[in-house]
């Protein structure tokens, strides 16, 4: 007789030495050697496999490289954080291409989210150690893909150099720098956030009760959503159907909220500078852009996803400060960028980044989260 209960045990990480051999053979007067596994930095002492559990301590669980030492050092690895970065960024330029189809392909799209915020670049050479700048993460998406740049500013041509060529509708919130790009493309059309306009009226509402009518009626717009599939993640005729029937219901149900929000809001009086009065304002300065989801079944009522996939890098600068490079900024962007795409998809991160290694390495291709997941199983 047994008595059986199942627990929980851990079995730490540890780390080898291997010695690996491989085979000479002689062809007359000619020496051949076996190839060997594919390697991240050639001829040197750490695997793939290494590179990528390094990638995903900093870019996935957002452990600083001098954490990572600490941790290796206490499971029987003496490290510095000097090769640490030599690994990923190695790995990084394995990963460019991906990176760069990562951007063609979202920028393919006909509706794109795009949202920003700052990063943080330490240092600025010798005598400047302690000196930093405000950089900024622009991200663009798509339901199943994000793409990080970092530049050095936040102006309008920072904004073009990263989405400049996007002919669609860009999905944005009020900054001014997307309406100069829609000013210089007519190809270019702007939607805004209802997100954004709902949080202004949430802000006034404790002095102005009367904005709980713009937020009842805000809420019945995403209701309005929430009863309908989003064609944007189907496909086929499921993807047919679910883009006539929201388009039948925003017309139907959505549009007259609409006219009922715009109306209340008309007949609105407040001071210039009081809650009330700038949460209006934001709402009609932007409506044009706020109402294109009527017509366009494909336009979400918010950007939040584009905000969702910068958590990451916030997370992850708030744990590591930043970038000490421009090469580090660069990095950053690849990483975040391929991890959260990789995410979106219910991807392995670590098996899709090894994989889509071998492939850069191996056979020069440029490997997406989705390509991955469509490979015959054992390849």
């Amino acid at each position: 007789m047994t008595e059986d209960a199942d627990v929980i045990d851990m079995v730490e990480r540890h780390f080898v030495l291997k010695r690996r051999r491989c085979q000479k053979y002689g062809c007359g007067c000619t020496i051949h050697t076996a190839p060997s596994p594919v390697e991240n930095i050639k001829g040197g002492r750490y695997t793939l496999q290494f590179a990528v559990g390094v990638v995903l301590g900093k870019y996935s669980d957002h452990a600083p490289l001098t954490r990572q030492c600490r941790m290796m050092k206490r499971q029987g690895l003496e490290i510095d954080s000097q090769t640490l970065w030599d690994q990923i960024e190695a790995l990084a330029r394995h990963l460019t291409p991906a990176y760069d189809k990562l951007r063609e392909y979202i920028l393919g799209a006909d509706v794109v989210g795009a949202d920003e915020t700052w990063w943080r670049l330490m240092g600025g050479g010798k005598g400047n150690a302690h000196k930093t700048k405000r950089w900024w993460a622009w991200s663009i998406t798509t339901p199943d893909a994000v793409w990080h740049g970092i530049a050095p500013s936040r102006s309008a041509a920072a904004a073009r150099e990263y989405i400049g060529e996007f002919e669609g509708t860009l999905l944005v919130d009020g900054y001014k720098a997307y309406d100069t790009l829609a000013e210089d493309k007519s190809t270019l059309r702007l939607a805004h956030c209802w997100a954004h306009a709902r949080r202004k009226f949430v802000e006034a509402e404790p002095n102005y009760p009367q904005c709980g009518e713009a937020l009842d009626l805000i809420g019945q717009l995403f209701e309005v959503d929430r009863s309908t599939r989003d064609p944007s993640l189907l496909e086929g005729d499921a993807k047919l159907e679910a883009e006539r029937e929201r388009a039948e219901k925003r017309n139907v149900e959505a549009r007259p909220i609409v006219e009922r929000l715009r109306a209340w809001a008309l007949e609105q009086r407040g001071l210039p500078k009081s809650g009330l009065r700038k949460a209006i304002d934001y709402m009609l300065s932007y409506w044009d852009g706020l109402t294109v989801f009527l017509d366009d079944p494909y336009v979400p009522l918010d950007n939040n996803a584009t905000e969702r996939a910068l958590r990451g890098m916030v997370i992850g600068r708030k744990n590591h400060y930043g970038s000490r490079s421009k090469r580090g900024t660069e990095v950053a962007a690849l990483f975040y960028s391929l991890v959260e795409t990789a995410r979106l998809n219910d991807i392995d991160v670590a098996d899709y980044l090894y994989t889509a290694a071998i492939f850069a390495i191996d056979m020069n291709q440029a490997l997406l989260p989705w390509e991955f997941a469509a490979l015959p199983d054992g390849d």
